[in-house]
């Protein structure tokens, strides 16, 4: 840390915030010249991260890079309670089993970005199952219903009369605490969460201690370019998922949304990320082999180099000449029913229903060893055939 000046790591700190509170207080805090207390709480609510979960991950890496300890902390206690952040009506609350599981399944995904070395997970279960009644009723005293209304969410819903269950104002306190508990020198959060953050600066300094810095990270929009990234809108990233459909869904997002994927979650620096950009204003770059090596980076990091090329091969291959790729699928079936186009095409998992295969058949989106399908309503006879569908769904099909 004695290389990295204050204003260096600031730099590198406030790259991609959409808000730091307090810019002074932070630089008084780098000045001392010790490790900060870096903590950033995830709900285990879901067990697949995507993308969107990154962003936030990344800025972890950074404050690692500069020699700061990275706290890791899974709400499995307050996961019981269910944060209410942007919801019109209560979050019903997770099992002990459900929160335990997903917690195992962060952990394994979160270390595809952080240095396990240097990575301290908790749990804050560890001090808020211990508190006893009257440790809750002090915590409780540190806020007022007033203030607690001034959350957009409750605020909304009482104004249009939906329910507001009095444990759902524990969860911001409870998160406030785990500041307390974990004497956090920068918590960060999504912009979604800025309440939530907020209240563990004030209650640390109802506890006695400094306060906290925060840092709010922007929400990244999925592949649409408009909605956040979210799996129920269907526009993520999974980094979980193969390395091709990594590659090839960063491949459909927009060149201008490329830039924003490149700030908030590439390595590179954002000089090297503006002379790219300058390249392509200028014609001497085109975009596509941009987008190309940030697919490439994002697949090597949660599958490896060997996977990143392998990846961005085939796509180039499938999409530029028309080869297979690699690892096809391959379906068997019996002949008759089985063998009805509709029928393997939803069996193999190329669709989600036999509607949406009918539906392709009719556009002529189906290809059967490298010929265009005419639809004759009957079944497939015995053999091996490749099937593709659309530009990049390709089957082995063998009729028993």
């Amino acid at each position: 840390m004695e290389t990295v000046s204050v204003d260096q790591q600031i730099a590198l700190i406030k790259r991609g915030v959409v808000e730091l509170i307090d810019e002074g207080e932070l630089r008084k805090k780098l000045s001392r010249g010790t490790p900060l207390r870096i903590k950033v709480g995830f709900d285990p609510t879901a067990p697949d991260l995507h993308l969107g979960h990154t962003v936030i991950m990344q800025k972890m890496r950074h404050f690692q890079a500069l020699g700061h300890t990275i706290v890791f902390l899974i709400g499995d206690f307050t996961g019981r309670i269910g944060d209410p952040s942007g919801r019109s009506e209560t979050r019903p609350p997770l099992t002990e089993e459900q929160v335990l599981a997903n917690a195992e399944t962060y952990k394994k995904q979160v270390f595809k970005i952080l240095d396990p070395e240097k990575t301290i997970v908790e749990f804050n279960s560890h001090w808020l199952s211990k508190m006893d009644a009257a440790g809750f009723i002090k915590l409780a005293s540190c806020y007022t219903v007033a203030r607690m209304m001034e959350r957009d969410d409750f605020e909304k819903r009482y104004r249009e009369q939906r329910p507001i269950s009095i444990h759902e104002f524990i969860y911001p306190l409870c998160q406030g605490y785990d500041s307390v508990s974990l004497r956090t020198d920068v918590e960060l959060g999504g912009t979604d969460q800025k309440f939530n953050l907020l209240m563990g600066r004030t209650l640390q300094a109802q506890y006695g201690q400094e306060s906290q810095c925060i840092l709010t990270m922007p929400l990244l929009e999925g592949l649409d370019g408009v909605r956040k990234m979210s799996k129920s809108y269907g526009n993520y990233i999974g980094i979980d998922e193969a390395p091709d459909q990594i590659f090839g869904k960063v491949m459909k997002i927009s060149d201008a949304l490329m830039w924003r994927y490149y700030e908030l979650l590439s390595e590179k620096t954002l000089d090297e990320i503006a002379s790219m950009k300058r390249a392509v204003e200028e014609g001497r770059l085109h975009p596509k082999v941009c987008k190309e090596d940030l697919g490439e980076e994002l697949v090597r990091r949660y599958h490896g180099a060997e996977a990143a090329k392998q990846a961005r091969h085939e796509f180039s291959a499938i999409f530029t000449s028309g080869e297979l790729p690699q690892n096809i699928q391959e379906y068997r079936c019996q002949e008759g029913e089985e063998s009805l186009p509709a029928v393997f095409l939803e069996a193999a998992g190329l669709v989600k229903s036999r509607s949406e295969a009918r539906r392709l058949l009719k556009s002529g989106s189906l290809s059967v060893n490298g010929e265009r399908y005419e639809d004759s309503g009957e079944p497939f006879a015995r053999g091996e055939y490749i099937i593709k569908l659309g530009k990049k769904r390709f089957l082995k099909l063998i009729v028993q």
